[in-house]
């Protein structure tokens, strides 16, 4: 093999083994709850609900537009028997009969939402030619129609949706920045656990060395008949036990880091070094407070309002559907007919069509009625229904304040709690390094060393995990004083 194959190869072996490398990160909880709520799955399908309602309001608001509409055939042709009456032989005969025939209307249609109706403007233009022993053509037009067409007591679609879409979009809106929060407490959840797992490793890899260091140290005793052999076994167990409880903290390191690293939707060759969130400084929170910015913002308070509008449609519907209805539609304009185009044009006649339309149930056996009625009790469950989740919701944001003002008391108390137990675990430790203190002494002062570090970060995490369920529930940042509902524009820009 000669150099260049040498260097080609050592060249290959160096990339790839650095392709497999991990990438040390640090995250912070501010960064990786903007990187989840940016980037994880769940932000894609919470973005994504919102356009698909964006995109029905959008369908909705074109509906209330005029229309321009195209109707047309632009050719037909037949050729075929057609059974004809012979006047002369008084008999009917078959006749070949060739035919060739276009279409198109152009119209303008306005709904109104008020009263249900429709208004409209139109133009039409058709043309006809036989072919056979008698060929002739002809031109029918339409210049100009206005028409209009009501049902004067039936059920006006059209009033509901102006009440039910809009108040739908409001939802929707609030709803992805819902979503958003929630996303956030999921990215708190992640963060809490992996930062557990990492300070379980951390903990377990400095019981590896302290126990180590012990072990040594007790051995040195052991020769002077400082230290009972069972003392020293014991600390023997300990170095065993250390590094047992090392290898099952690092399994589950890894398995927190590719957890916390699929959800945020990033490399998954990325080691993730967390660092600890503080807190900000006091906030107080009043339940008061707290539950009129969810009555003004939570995506539920709006959805039983939506609830509701839709039973009522139901009522409004099928009570309409069983009484008497009358329709009447009203057209005026021109029209004229002739062999030849400018013709069709020339001097039209004014055209006027009024039709009265009636519906009556007369028998249908109580079915109507009977829908109407149930509409109406479910109309009543939805009340009483929507009474209860209000209850619920606002009890769920009450605890959650509370709960939230708790935190804020145990966080001090958990961080002395922490500082007292490193201290006295130093102090322990020096003590039994010079023969002051005994083994059980040590190994208690450990345990509560240990028992100190989890309980801070357990008190983190509920603290954290209050405050963005309060955001959730409320949506609104009560460090900054901002509705997050402000934010919404800066989503989609």
């Amino acid at each position: 093999m000669n150099m260049n194959k040498i260097i080609l190869s050592i060249l290959t072996v160096f990339f790839w083994v650095g392709g497999f490398a991990q990438s040390t990160k640090k995250f912070s909880l501010a960064e990786s709850i903007e990187i989840a709520i940016d980037s994880s799955l769940q932000a894609f399908i919470a973005q994504n609900m919102y356009l698909s309602s964006y995109w029905s309001y959008r369908s909705f608001r074109a509906a209330r537009l005029p229309s321009l509409n195209l109707q047309t055939t632009p050719v037909q042709y037949s050729s075929d028997f057609t059974r004809r009456y012979d006047s002369y032989e008084n008999i009917d005969v078959y006749r070949q009969q060739q035919s060739l025939y276009s279409y198109g209307n152009l119209s303008i249609r306005q709904n109104f939402d008020l009263t249900g109706g429709t208004f409209f403007i139109d133009s039409e233009l058709g043309y006809m030619r036989n072919f056979g022993e008698n060929n002739y053509s002809q031109f029918t037009s339409v210049p100009v129609r206005i028409g209009y067409s009501q049902s004067l007591f039936g059920f006006n679609s059209f009033k509901w949706e102006k009440k039910i879409e809009p108040l739908k979009f409001e939802k929707a809106k609030t709803q992805f920045i819902y979503s958003r929060e929630e996303i956030s407490e999921l990215a708190i959840q992640y963060f809490f656990n992996l930062a557990v797992a990492q300070t379980e490793y951390d903990m377990a890899n400095d019981n590896v060395a302290s126990s180590n260091t012990l072990y040594r140290i007790g051995q040195e005793r052991q020769k002077i008949a400082s230290i009972s052999n069972a003392d020293l076994l014991t600390l023997k167990l300990d170095v065993v036990n250390a590094r047992n409880s090392l290898t099952n903290a690092e399994i589950s390191l890894k398995r927190a880091m590719f957890d916390f690293v699929s959800f945020l939707n990033i490399d998954k060759q990325t080691e993730v070094k967390l660092e600890l969130p503080g807190r900000p400084a006091n906030v107080t929170i009043s339940s008061d407070e707290a539950l009129k910015y969810a009555r003004e913002h939570n995506p539920e308070f709006m959805g039983y309002v939506q609830e509701l509008r839709e039973a009522e449609r139901e009522v409004d519907r099928t009570t309409k559907s069983s009484n008497f209805d009358a329709s009447f539609s009203l057209s005026v304009g021109f029209n004229q007919v002739a062999p030849n185009f400018s013709g069709a044009y020339k001097d039209p006649v004014q055209q006027n069509v009024v039709s009265v339309g009636l519906s009556i149930p007369l028998i249908d056996w109580g079915v109507r009625r009977g829908r109407a009625n149930m509409a109406r009790n479910n109309l009543n469950v939805t009340k009483i229904s929507i009474q209860q989740k209000e209850q619920q919701l606002e009890q769920d944001v009450i605890m959650t304040v509370n709960d939230f003002n708790i935190q804020q008391d145990l966080i001090n108390s958990a961080e002395e709690a922490l500082n007292l137990a490193v201290m006295a675990y130093n102090l322990t430790k020096e003590r039994f390094i010079i023969g002051k203190a005994d083994l059980n002494s040590l190994t208690l002062s450990l345990n509560r060393q240990n028992s100190a570090q989890r309980n801070y970060i357990s008190s983190l995490r509920d603290y954290w995990q209050s405050y963005y369920k309060l955001r959730k529930l409320t949506l609104f940042d009560f460090i900054q004083q901002e509705a997050l509902t402000k934010q919404f524009d800066n989503f989609f820009k």
